[in-house]
C-alpha cells in the first residue's frame, strides 16, 4: 500500500485474511499451503508482504544468520506464524514473541489453521517495547 497504515488495520486485515482461506479450505493441509494462499489474499488486498523473512540473531556484536524466519511479515509492521498442528504450544508463543524480540516488531499473531473454528487457533502476541 502507498499511504501510512496503521497497525490495527493491518492486524484486522490480516485475520479477515486467515478466515477466509480456513473458511475455503478447512483443515488438513500443510502450513506452507496456508502461508501461500494469505500471502494471496493480502497482496489482492493491496498489503506488502514477505514470506520466509530472515531474522537474524545478534549476539556477542555478532549478526547471524541462523536459519530463523517468519512465516509473514505485513506491512513490514505485523509478523503472523502460522501453523497446523493438533494444538498451540507454550514454546509456539514463545517463538512469536522471539520472532518478535529479534525484528523489533511490537505486534504478532500466531494462528493454527488446524481447528475446527478459526477463532480458536487464533492468539494475538505484543511486545511492549517500541520499535527502533
Amino acid at each position: 500500500m502507498t499511504k501510512e497504515v496503521d497497525i490495527e488495520q493491518v492486524a484486522s486485515e490480516l485475520l479477515n485474511a486467515a478466515f477466509r482461506v480456513h473458511t475455503s479450505l478447512g483443515p488438513g493441509l500443510l502450513e506452507s499451503a496456508y502461508e501461500a494462499c494469505m500471502e494471496h489474499v493480502l497482496r489482492q488486498k493491496g498489503f506488502r508482504v514477505a514470506r520466509q523473512v530472515t531474522v537474524p540473531i545478534e549476539f556477542d556484536g555478532l549478526k547471524l544468520d541462523a536459519g530463523y524466519r517468519m512465516d509473514l511479515l505485513v506491512e513490514d509492521l505485523v509478523v503472523a506464524e502460522l501453523k497446523a498442528v493438533d494444538a498451540l504450544l507454550p514454546i509456539h508463543h514463545a517463538q512469536v514473541l522471539t520472532q518478535l524480540k529479534l525484528s523489533r516488531r511490537t505486534l504478532g499473531f500466531l494462528i493454527n489453521f488446524n481447528v475446527t473454528h478459526l477463532r480458536d487457533g487464533i492468539k494475538r502476541i505484543v511486545l511492549g517495547h517500541p520499535r527502533n
